[in-house]
């Protein structure tokens, strides 16, 4: 499907809802307030689609002050996140490029994303890891205002290392599958000898002890995965350092390519592939390439400010206006 038009016609509008109607929240803020038009007081969001052969309905709605709530085929959810475990959706906006250009918080935020999608079981891995880090630093804080002992920090540090065990583990696990289709991605986007390469390792109690007094004096763990970063690279270059804006935008849509075969191949399902303005810096090569590309992903919303960015028929084209779809 191509969404065509005007810049402000509300094109990412279209986008985002889809994003907000089929994961919950929004890929641009997680501030709710902002998906509700100004001066109304809520929103509300219907999709309707198929999965497979099985019809699939989900409504939900926005108000101000009040937590989101959704519908699965009539079916009310406990919470919106219940909708990421029934539908997968993979979403590139420009600021994407801050996975590879950004910080390594960015990338390991993704890629922690990237590790609930393709694998549902281990999902919360890094939400229990962050929050054990976040209790061993409020000990660490209580023991430099002298209000609890160095005895009181051992089990926190043992869940530490337990956890960021599992997390490294899983994380090189996912990486590994990644890897593979991200190389031919990459490659035939044109970014030759695409790499994906971890760097950090699992700390272990006596490296933590080691370094307890630093850990003291900051307040904070200063070793593990919450600190671990993911080396994106074409050869010898690290892309975060050394490649140009295209190469970054490339890698990031080779990523998305990548993600996306695998989900399909371990779940049987395709995902709903979201690309916003992704055509404009693309060469009419690259454009070519990257639409024989998700035709074979499965359904996929492009959105383009003409219709002769895309090199290839759609099989749907949405026109925009004034916020308005035709």
């Amino acid at each position: 499907m191509l969404a065509t038009g005007p810049n402000g016609a509300g094109k990412t509008n279209l986008l985002e809802a889809l994003h907000v109607g089929t994961q919950g929240f929004s890929p641009r803020t997680r501030t709710d307030r902002q998906l509700v038009r100004f001066g109304d007081a809520a929103a509300r969001i219907a999709v309707r689609g198929r999965r497979l052969d099985v019809p699939v309905e989900i409504e939900l709605t926005l108000e101000v002050g009040v937590a989101k709530q959704a519908k699965l085929n009539g079916a009310p959810l406990r919470t919106v996140e219940h909708l990421r475990s029934e539908l997968t959706t993979l979403v590139f906006t420009p600021d994407r490029l801050g996975v590879v250009k950004g910080a390594p918080a960015a990338r390991r935020a993704y890629f922690d994303r990237a590790l609930g999608r393709l694998s549902p079981a281990r999902a919360q891995l890094p939400a229990d890891y962050g929050a054990a880090v976040a209790q061993r630093n409020a000990s660490l804080r209580r023991i430099g205002a002298g209000a609890s002992s160095r005895a009181a920090l051992e089990p926190w540090t043992e869940q530490v290392v337990e956890l960021g065990l599992a997390l490294v583990a899983a994380r090189k696990e996912m990486l590994a599958l990644l890897a593979p289709p991200f190389v031919v991605h990459a490659a035939a986007l044109g970014l030759d000898d695409g790499e994906l390469r971890y760097v950090g390792d699992p700390p272990t109690v006596e490296q933590l002890e080691a370094r307890l007094d630093r850990d003291l004096d900051r307040a904070v763990t200063g070793l593990g995965p919450h600190l671990d970063d993911v080396v994106i690279a074409s050869g010898t270059r690290e892309l975060r350092e050394f490649g140009s804006q295209g190469e970054q935008r490339l890698a990031v849509l080779a990523l998305l390519l990548a993600e996306a075969e695998l989900i399909s191949e371990r779940r049987g399902v395709p995902p709903l592939l979201l690309l916003d303005d992704v055509l404009s810096e693309l060469d009419p090569a690259r454009r070519r390439i990257l639409a024989e590309r998700v035709v074979r992903t499965g359904q996929t919303l492009i959105t383009a400010t003409d219709r002769a960015m895309l090199p290839a028929d759609p099989d749907q084209l949405v026109e925009v206006s004034g916020g308005t779809a035709r």
